[in-house]
């Protein structure tokens, strides 16, 4: 919390964070108008709209934000609020924009509520770990998908988390099982920031299953949720808060989705705050890549196709991040190189370890070629600038790595 937030000003936002569900128009809209202090003080002595009063007065009387603050300092939670220099004015910018629209058509007769969420700002956000939220939606991507991913979705997922992770890129997801724990584990597996939107209280992790994640989570990156601690995690609230994710990433990608999933939801969200859409191909046999092709081929702004890290680089990470532009010191592509050489020197590179420099003898093992072909060969190699040598052996030049198949990735199991 920054110090410029008055005790009361925090007072009447952990209030609201209680007394309305999240993205509620005209809740938000009448904080919007009167301030936090005034606006909790009317609504909790009932000196408000029909509107307001509806949203609010099952829980006007009963709502104890000391106690909700206590709560929060007991699991080290802390309330981030608009009027502080930490909240993630950049990130929300877009449900800004969006929220002022929707509270004007809300006035004008447009009543009735969507089921998948209103794109509404949050009136507050618990937080829990060191993270930095100002930055959110910086240098970000959401990964999401299916919760009953398939082990071709894990795969990919692993590969791209891990990938995007390694380059800095922060990874959003929303803690539950399938394709969004991949995501999580992949991320913090490779040293990287990963931030979780919580449906429920931060005091209560769900899936629990995943309280692990959301324990590694708040020790190294963010997990944040809109509601107060001892919250449930009900099932509208996981539609609310998908318009989060969308918000704290700098794009999304979906990588599994049925037709009619949360992860649909949260693509649609990220296409209603103007946010890139991206998504992963899969078999044209799964269900559960059903939701990704339709993304693919909407006639209007349809998402972006992601084979690669690279993909992913090119739309949330910096101008240019993620082309895949020829090396100075390496002119043509990889394919002409290689078909410059010889069968057997060819053989030889393919058998190449990336990582782990490797000697004559195993490179021969993985290549499927003699020993004496391989000593042969390495030379042609070295000098066409497509080995490298230390002292532990061989391995593929550093300038290639990035266009060869990396190491076993981590696995995505608890």
């Amino acid at each position: 919390m920054g110090s410029l937030i008055d005790d009361e000003t925090l007072l009447a936002r952990a209030y609201l964070s209680r007394v309305a569900e999240p993205t509620s128009i005209p809740v938000w809209d009448w904080v919007r108008s009167v301030g936090p202090v005034a606006a909790a003080e009317a609504i909790r002595s009932g000196q408000v709209s029909a509107d307001v009063a509806a949203a609010t007065d099952a829980r006007r009387r009963a709502a104890d934000p000391e106690a909700d603050l206590e709560a929060a300092r007991r699991h080290d939670i802390r309330l981030l609020v608009p009027e502080s220099p930490d909240w993630p004015h950049f990130a929300l910018a877009a449900l800004e924009r969006t929220g002022r629209a929707r509270a004007a058509t809300f006035l004008a007769g447009q009543r009735r509520i969507a089921d998948s969420g209103e794109p509404m700002p949050p009136l507050a956000l618990w937080v829990r770990g060191p993270g930095d939220t100002s930055t959110l939606g910086i240098r970000s991507v959401a990964i999401v998908g299916a919760r009953a991913a398939t082990a071709y979705g894990e795969h990919v997922t692993a590969e791209l988390a891990y990938g995007v992770a390694g380059q800095g890129v922060s990874v959003v997801s929303g803690g539950a099982y399938g394709i969004d724990a991949a995501a999580h584990r992949c991320a913090l597996a490779a040293g990287g920031q990963t931030v979780i939107v919580s449906a429920g209280g931060l005091d209560r992790p769900y899936p629990t299953g995943n309280s692990s994640i959301f324990d590694r989570a708040g020790e190294s990156g963010l997990v944040i949720s809109e509601s107060p601690p001892g919250s449930a995690p009900q099932r509208h609230r996981f539609l609310t808060r998908n318009r989060l994710i969308a918000a704290f990433s700098a794009g999304t990608l979906v990588v599994e989705a049925a037709r009619r999933s949360g992860a649909a939801n949260t693509a649609a969200h990220a296409v209603t705050q103007g946010r890139p859409l991206m998504a992963v191909p899969g078999p044209v046999t799964s269900p559960m890549s059903a939701g990704c092709h339709d993304l693919l081929r909407r006639p209007a702004n349809p998402a972006v196709l992601v084979t690669s890290v690279e993909d992913v680089l090119a739309v949330v990470g910096a101008m240019g991040e993620g082309i895949d532009e020829p090396e100075r010191d390496a002119p043509g592509d990889l394919r002409a190189e290689l078909d410059r050489l010889d069968p057997i020197a060819r053989r030889v590179f393919e058998g190449l370890p990336v990582r782990t420099a490797a000697r004559p003898e195993a490179i021969a093992v993985r290549s499927g070629v003699s020993t004496v072909e391989v000593i042969r060969a390495l030379p042609v190699l070295d000098l066409a600038g497509l080995v490298e040598v230390n002292d532990g052996g061989y391995r593929i030049a550093a300038r290639l790595r990035k266009r060869t198949p990396a190491a076993p990735l981590p696995s995505v199991a608890p």
